[in-house]
Order: C-alpha cells, then sequence, then structure tokens
C-alpha cells in the first residue's frame, strides 16, 4: 500500500541543513566583559541562528590580528587597540559596543594622605601595562588638574596591582568593573580619580568587531550572529546574576573565583555600562567615537603602516557600524 508522503513530512524526513560554522576571538581570558557570548551560547541563540559559533581561547595574538587576518571572524577588542591597529588599516569593523562608558580609573592605595588630586602623582611611580595610550592618559589627567604630567613608569602587567597593594609603587590604571571589583573583595581600600573629570573624553571601552571584507561578503550571518550576541548582552544587562552563572559554567572552570565575576556583573550593570536607557544594547555612539579617535590622533598614538603618526585625522565614518543590530530597545 502506497502512502501519500506530504511536503511538509518529507521536510521532517531528511537531515537539518548544516549550521554556518563562524569563529570569535576573545581579548583576554574569560571574563564579565564576555558574558554575552556565553549566555548566547548557553541559552542557544547562535544555534537558533543556524550558526556553529567556536569562541576561541586568549592567545599571545591579540585579537584584533586575528580578526584582521582573517582567522576569525568576528573577536572582542579593546578600545585603544581597535583604533590603533584600524588606523594601520587593519581590515575590521566594530559591529556592537560591549561597553557603553568608560571604566578605567587611576587608582592608588586609599589610605595615602598624599595623594589628593592628579597634581599630587607627579614625582611618583607608577605601575604600567607597556602601552603608549597610558603616557598619554595619565600626563594629560595631571596636567589638567596644573601638574607637569611627568611620572616614573615601571611596566609590570597584571602584578600591577600586587606591588601596588604592597606600596612598592603609587598608583596604577585598573577597571573598575574588575580589578576595582576584587580589590573590595580583598579588602584593599583604593581611592580613584575618574578620566573623564579631567579632559580624557568618554569612550566604549570594548568592541566586538568583525573582518571588514568578511562582513561585506557575508552580511546575513553577519546580522545574526550580532543579533544573537546582542541578545545575550541585552539578557545580561536585564539578568546580571543569572547571566554570571552561565558564564561560570559555560567557561567549565576557567574563572576560578565566583564571587568575583558575580560582583563583576552587578557592578557593570549597577553602573549603567551595559546599556544607556532608551537605547538598544550595543549600540555605538558615533560621536565618542570621533570624540576618543581625535584624542588619540592629537596624542600622537594614532600611527600608519610605515609607524609614524598620521599626520590628518581619519575619516572613522567607515570603522563602525551599528546596520546588524536589532534596534528595539
Amino acid at each position: 500500500m502506497k502512502y501519500l508522503i506530504t511536503a511538509s513530512l518529507l521536510m521532517l524526513a531528511l537531515p537539518a541543513s548544516a549550521q554556518e560554522k563562524l569563529s570569535v576571538a576573545l581579548d583576554w581570558t574569560p571574563n564579565t566583559n564576555h558574558v554575552g557570548l556565553y549566555v548566547a551560547q548557553s541559552q542557544g541563540w547562535f544555534e537558533d541562528a543556524g550558526l556553529e559559533v567556536d569562541i576561541l581561547p586568549y592567545t599571545d595574538t591579540s585579537s584584533g590580528t586575528l580578526v584582521a587576518a582573517g582567522v576569525a571572524e568576528f573577536g572582542i577588542l579593546s578600545a585603544v587597540g581597535f583604533h590603533s591597529q584600524r588606523a594601520t588599516g587593519a581590515d575590521m569593523t566594530a559591529v556592537l559596543a560591549v561597553v557603553q562608558h568608560e571604566t578605567g580609573r587611576v587608582v592608588f592605595n586609599g589610605e595615602r594622605d598624599d595623594i589628593q588630586r592628579p597634581a599630587d602623582l607627579d614625582g611618583k611611580i607608577y605601575a604600567g601595562f607597556g602601552s603608549a595610550w597610558e603616557n598619554a592618559l595619565i600626563s594629560t589627567i595631571i596636567r589638567n588638574d596644573g601638574g607637569e604630567g611627568v611620572f616614573d613608569t615601571i611596566t609590570l602587567g597584571t602584578s600591577a596591582y600586587e606591588a601596588l597593594a604592597n606600596g612598592s609603587v603609587d598608583f596604577t590604571l585598573e577597571v573598575s568593573t574588575w580589578e576595582g571589583v576584587n580589590s573590595v573583595l580583598l579588602n584593599r581600600p583604593q581611592r580613584a580619580f575618574r578620566y573623564a573629570d579631567y579632559g580624557v573624553p568618554d569612550q566604549h571601552t570594548t568592541f566586538l568587531g568583525g573582518n571588514g571584507t568578511w562582513l561585506a561578503q557575508n552580511p546575513d550571518t553577519a546580522r545574526a550572529f550580532v543579533q544573537a550576541a546582542q541578545r545575550g548582552y541585552e539578557f545580561a544587562a536585564n539578568n546580571p546574576q543569572e547571566a554570571a552563572e552561565m558564564l561560570i559554567a559555560e567557561t567549565s572552570g576557567m574563572l576560578t573565583n565566583p564571587d568575583l565575576v558575580r560582583a563583576s556583573m552587578a557592578a557593570l550593570v549597577d553602573g549603567g555600562y551595559l546599556q544607556d536607557p532608551g537605547e538598544p544594547v550595543g549600540l555605538i555612539d558615533g560621536a565618542m567615537f570621533a570624540n576618543i579617535t581625535s584624542f588619540l590622533f592629537e596624542a600622537g598614538i594614532m600611527r600608519g603602516e610605515d609607524g609614524r603618526p598620521l599626520d590628518v585625522m581619519p575619516d572613522v565614518s567607515s570603522w563602525f557600524t551599528n546596520e546588524y543590530l536589532s534596534q528595539a530597545d
């Protein structure tokens, strides 16, 4: 006996079409700046979008380099790193602002009486991380408070925070939503100066960026990925503690201090860093983008492919786009 097989039943019987594979590179070991990716992975939103997403572990090769070279289609990018590489012609475009406002700050031991204002940092010892941005940033802050902007630098990397705690150095920079939160958990009193209070433009400190050539060739896939990631960050903005637990679970033990993850998520949301009121999560502010680029240009940090400071302020209108975002708030 023959059976009539309807088109719908036939479709159900056939194997599902293969999901499109792409990768996203991290800019550091997993932390709360990456939470939207892991939430989307945990909730199956990448899979729902027809994507198989590989979140690449952090390596000595920067995420920006991996994206620009096309090794990864997307990457989490620090803002200063992105601007610096883009100035050299690196093939990448920012597609989502992970962090809406500056989370960095100049920090020092909270029990010191000799540091009350940025000008007091003149002549003191700074524990640094080896970038040109740091000198321009700190000098600007000190000079805008009436100081000379002269200080000694010891490059220590992440050891800076222990050096600050034991008094080997006088001040350093930290991310308030991570190292700053950790200092509270460790009961290390600190005080800090906010960059924007002393003439440094506010900025999106972290982006999700894509390879420019790949974006142009795969707009639908790009939109599917970006909106799934955006959905993850939106969930995190509205449900920080649930998102923290997903991040902890999805990273399989790489985050060794769950209390730090939970407190960091609370700081990101309470500080309004993941979303501005009335705006979609991830929206890139063009004026903010241009202002920090101008600061970096004037400070001589923006260098061309030949390694020399740019002579002309670049047109940054093509360096970012909001076109892949869902515009519903």
